[in-house]
């Protein structure tokens, strides 16, 4: 019969013990964010998508040559006579091999940065042919998509629109 009392009391005690975890966490402020309103911003080490200037680059090509996985590509601009000029006159990116190890981040010679790594986390792509994103002057930081179908560059309709101005290092 004390067995049956010890049972119930026990049980009493545990329900107890619940309740006083979930009144606590009740009264706590909460964590959750409504995701398309309000959204939380990275670390600063975050890993973005890999993103261009042209203002600031001089072309000198180190972050292609220090990619490991050669998804950097650049050409740079040359003068009448065929000289070389330090501006690229485009620069592609293939997200679908970077592997975001920031090689070419810290690579890159110039002060802020002409290659760096967005804090963007929403970025998506919804074919192969928008993962390779290609720079020329006057084009927008996230930069163009090439169209295999009409075989140009094209501004990436179906791409979520990134932050324009990125935070830098």
């Amino acid at each position: 019969m004390i067995s049956y009392f010890k049972r119930i009391w026990d049980g009493f005690i545990g329900t107890i013990k619940g309740m006083m975890v979930t009144l606590r966490y009740l009264v706590k402020p909460s964590i959750t964010l409504s995701y398309p309103l309000t959204k939380f911003m990275p670390y600063e080490r975050f890993r973005g998508v890999l993103l261009y200037d042209q203002a600031t680059c001089i072309g000198c090509g180190i972050c292609a040559k220090s990619c490991p996985s050669k998804c950097i590509t650049l050409e740079n601009m040359k003068s009448p006579e065929g000289r070389r000029i330090a501006k690229a006159a485009w620069y592609a990116v293939d997200l679908g091999k970077c592997n975001f190890c920031r090689l070419c981040e810290e690579a890159c010679p110039t002060k802020p940065k002409s290659v760096w790594h967005s804090l963007d986390y929403e970025a998506v792509f919804f074919s192969r042919s928008e993962m390779v994103r290609v720079w020329k002057p006057g084009d927008p930081w996230a930069g163009r998509c090439w169209d295999c179908e009409k075989k140009a560059l094209d501004a990436c309709r179906s791409q979520i629109p990134m932050v324009e101005a990125p935070a830098r290092r």
